[in-house]
Formats: structure tokens, sequence, C-alpha cells
């Protein structure tokens, strides 16, 4: 039997609300709800992201968010920022795209040159990885191989976060809670994707810890693929 590809160990960090949700409703940034993090929490986010080589969020998340993906309340360096971009269009003025750390964006075969050649223009890496669409498990040997990705954090919404651990690819997660409700049937929730049929399908997790940080409930869990 061939061995499985190397990947980075992934861990999935995010905030929700008591009822789950990313944002206030569909289309919102998830900054409105992160400001409500206490300081200690937001130390603890800046922390992990110091820790780790890289850090991947969806490209829509980017277009939402435009979050810059740096390491800024504590000492250290700023891993790398991954998008995958399956058509290569990722707003050319998104934050990401900037100065303040290296990126790369993953495309697909079918990416529009120009587009492709616009990104590289502002000095970002682009990798293809996938004919259609980004396939994950090559992007994660991609990082791993070519980039010395060893550890991965992704900050994703809910498609991406659906993607990774449905492609089994999701070591750990950490999710900060919030005490919030804001409820909504199309409310962005920690993950998205298709609709499971059976309990079968349900991804178990193994709670190893949880600890207050600040005002904030942090939970941490290993992820259980049968």
């Amino acid at each position: 039997m061939a061995a499985a590809p190397v990947r980075p160990h992934v861990l999935m960090m995010s905030e929700i609300t008591a009822d789950g949700k990313l944002t206030l409703k569909k289309g919102a940034s998830s900054k409105i709800l992160m400001k409500y993090m206490a300081h200690e929490t937001e130390i603890l986010l800046h922390e992990t992201r110091a820790a780790y080589d890289a850090i991947m969020v969806g490209a829509n998340t980017i277009r939402i968010d435009n979050s810059f993906l740096t390491v800024r309340l504590v000492p250290g360096k700023s891993p790398l920022r991954v998008i995958p971009c399956s058509m290569a269009d990722i707003p050319l003025d998104a934050n990401v795209l900037g100065p303040d750390a290296p990126t790369l964006i993953a495309v697909s075969e079918k990416a529009p040159k120009d587009r492709v050649e616009a990104i590289r223009a502002k000095g970002v890496n682009v990798a293809v990885a996938g004919k259609d669409h980004v396939e994950l498990s090559l992007l994660m040997q991609i990082l791993h191989d070519k980039y010395g990705v060893k550890k991965l954090m992704i900050e994703g919404g809910p498609t991406l976060n659906w993607h990774m651990l449905h492609d089994k690819l999701v070591d750990e997660i950490r999710l900060i809670h919030l005490p919030f409700i804001v409820g909504g049937s199309d409310t962005p929730s920690l993950v998205g994707g298709m609709h499971i049929n059976t309990e079968d399908e349900m991804i178990r997790l193994n709670l190893k810890k949880y600890y207050m940080c600040g005002s904030n409930l942090v939970s941490e869990f290993d992820v259980l693929y049968s």
C-alpha cells in the first residue's frame, strides 16, 4: 500500500456564538463579533498565529472581511498567508496581497492567465493545485513539500471548514465561545457544506481541554476520523 502524502498538522480556530454562528447574518463580516472577544482571547489568537507556519482562509472570507492575517498583538513572525481561490478572482486591493507578510494564492488550471499575472505582479506567489478547482489535499502537499509548512491554522468560513473536514485534513479544533445568540436559518455557522444523511457521517470529536481566557470559554478538540 502506498504511503499517504505528508501534510501539515492542521488546527481549525474560530470564534462562535452560543448557537454556533460566525457572523450576525449572511454576508456580514466576522469582525463585528470578534470585537466582543476578551483582550486575553485576542492575545491567544495572535499567539497561535505566531506559533504556526501558515494561516489559511477562503477567498470569500477575504472578500467580506479583508483581513490582514498578521501577528500584531504579540512578538513573533507573521505566518505565510494561504488563500485558495480557484479562478484567481481575489480583489487586487485585498490586504493579504500587501507587503505585511508573505502570501500564497492557490488557483486551478482554469484560472485566467491575466488574473494570475496580476496577482504575481503584486509580489505574491501563486500555486496551481488542481484542474477545475483547488484540491485541498494537493494544496496541503504543496505547502508541506515546497513551502516547508509543518503547522497550518485555518480561520476559515463555513465552506472552507467543511471541505477541510470532509477531506479529513483537520487534526484539531479550537473554539472561542462568545456569549451571544444571533439566530438566522441562513446565518453562517462553523461548518457549512452538504447535509449528511445518517449519523454514521457525523465527524466525531474528542474534547481534550477547556478553560476560561478572560471572559471567554475556549474549548479544544481532537478530530476523530473513522
